[in-house]
């Protein structure tokens, strides 16, 4: 069986028992979108992962998960990534440390395109993630590359960032809602209120959130006193200005550091030069991509073709009545569950939050488009035409031809700071710092890779001692 195949069974279900190959084949079973529950162990001896529990019945039909799901590490989305970008993936702002002969943090801004393609706008390398550093590439970011007002930026609560983005302006700064739940763990130790803090910022109405901010507020006002001390509109969706784009995450950014591991170890110059190539390559291929779609005929990208066609699907049991057609405002019903919605085309908004959120139309627009004769592609943001996607890649990259056709350079001269070079002796310390987001690693058992207990590693193994008691007997 390879990593990605999946068992089948003659009734299409799984059961308790079913075995694995590995962890990837059980995460590209699992589904967003459907309510099951699936909890998979790994078998040492058997060297495969078993089903323990499952609540069944499997009903959903998406062979992927969400890019913002609970369940994702950056292995998993490098691996979904890497096939598009090739080189460089994230979607917010975020520092990657360097690994060479000096030390050092290269700092990333990445945006998405309308076809959920990553793309790398802007790169710096400094000393640290320092207030001062990232002020420095805030400040030119905005100034070079992001002259335009109305931007979002989605970024942890780190305080360095904060202070930066207080200097630069010219930006909505948001906090990744996962890296709020590590901080709402490591202040309260209450694991079960994890999902609830992260639902509350994932609500996309205003009824949704305070529903569920009562829920939190029920299990203790100590719990939302905390919550209150951020401004709502930095972490929960419903009140975010339409900055987010359906984004709560940082998820993506994180992959960057598994792409470009490899050229963290670089010079300095080699990792610009690293860097300068493969943003080449990855503009031109995108470009050369979009170009050919539009020569065939496609009107909107393939993200938004998908869910147009799910939502056009879901909207033949809906009801519609029309209030105002010249100002097109309806109401709907779903069938057979009886909930209303209010949809107004003309400041398009819709009651259930996605049309705003996502500005695509969903499945009440469209039943309301479909009753009315009205042509739904005139409530698709233009964002997702390929149009658009093929102007994001309309910058044409220069080679930097040979070095001695370069004009005389009369600048400053920068000199390595020798206190920041590398101790070149003994193991290389880990420059991560594990935290509540890590709660698993923290808390996992020590596993001999030997015989497969655990408590021990496989250098006090006492089988590692009697083969080599053995192997040195005469």
């Amino acid at each position: 069986m390879t990593a990605a195949e999946i068992p089948i069974v003659e009734d299409g279900e799984f059961r308790v028992g079913m075995e694995f190959s590995s962890r990837e084949a059980v995460i590209k079973v699992y589904g967003s979108g459907c309510d099951w529950l699936i909890r998979v162990s790994l078998i040492s001896k058997k060297y495969c992962w078993v089903i323990r529990r499952y609540n069944g019945s499997h009903t959903c039909t998406r062979a992927t998960i969400s890019q913002d799901h609970s369940k994702l590490d950056s292995i998993t989305i490098a691996e979904v990534i890497k096939p598009l970008v090739e080189a460089d993936p994230s979607l917010k702002v975020d520092g990657t440390h360097l690994y060479g002969k000096y030390k050092g943090c290269r700092l990333v801004a990445v945006s998405q395109d309308g076809n959920n393609n990553i793309v790398p706008i802007a790169f710096a390398i400094v000393e640290g993630e320092t207030s001062d550093a990232w002020h420095f590439f805030l400040s030119n970011l905005r100034q070079h590359v992001v002259t335009r007002d109305g931007v979002g930026l989605i970024s942890d609560r780190h305080e360095s960032i904060n202070a930066a983005v207080e200097r630069s302006n010219g930006a909505f700064h948001m906090f990744c809602i996962r890296h709020i739940e590590s901080n709402f763990l490591r202040k309260f130790k209450a694991p079960y209120l994890q999902k609830l803090v992260v639902n509350i910022g994932y609500s996309r109405t205003v009824g949704e959130y305070k529903v569920r901010y009562q829920w939190l507020r029920d299990r203790g006002e100590a719990y939302t006193n905390w919550l209150n001390r951020i401004p709502r509109e930095q972490y929960a969706l419903a009140f975010d200005g339409e900055y987010r784009w359906g984004h709560m995450t940082t998820n993506l950014v994180e992959c960057i550091n598994s792409v470009l591991k490899g050229a963290r170890n670089l010079s300095i110059t080699a990792l610009v030069k690293a860097t300068f190539y493969r943003l080449n390559e990855l503009f031109t291929c995108k470009r050369a991509e979009a170009e050919a779609r539009i020569n065939a005929g496609h009107v909107f990208s393939d993200i938004v073709t998908s869910k147009l066609h799910a939502n056009q699907l879901a909207s033949g049991n809906i009801q519609v009545s029309c209030f105002d057609r010249q100002n097109q405002v309806f109401e709907v019903r779903e069938m057979p569950s009886g909930l209303e919605f209010a949809v107004d085309l003309c400041s398009l908004r819709c009651d259930c939050g996605e049309f705003q959120v996502d500005r695509i139309p969903c499945r009440h627009v469209f039943a309301c488009c479909a009753n009315q004769r009205l042509d739904w592609r005139l409530y698709v943001h233009d964002v997702y035409k390929m149009e658009q996607v093929r102007w994001v890649y309309r910058a044409r990259i220069r080679p930097p031809g040979n070095l001695t056709t370069w004009l005389a350079y009369n600048g400053p001269r920068f000199i390595p700071n020798p206190y920041l070079r590398r101790v070149t002796k003994g193991h290389p310390r880990m420059t991560r710092f594990p935290n509540e987001m890590d709660t698993q690693m923290l808390h996992r058992p020590r596993r001999c890779t030997l015989c497969g207990a655990e408590g021990h590693s496989h250098s006090r193994c006492r089988r590692s001692a009697g083969s080599n008691t053995n192997r040195d007997a005469p």
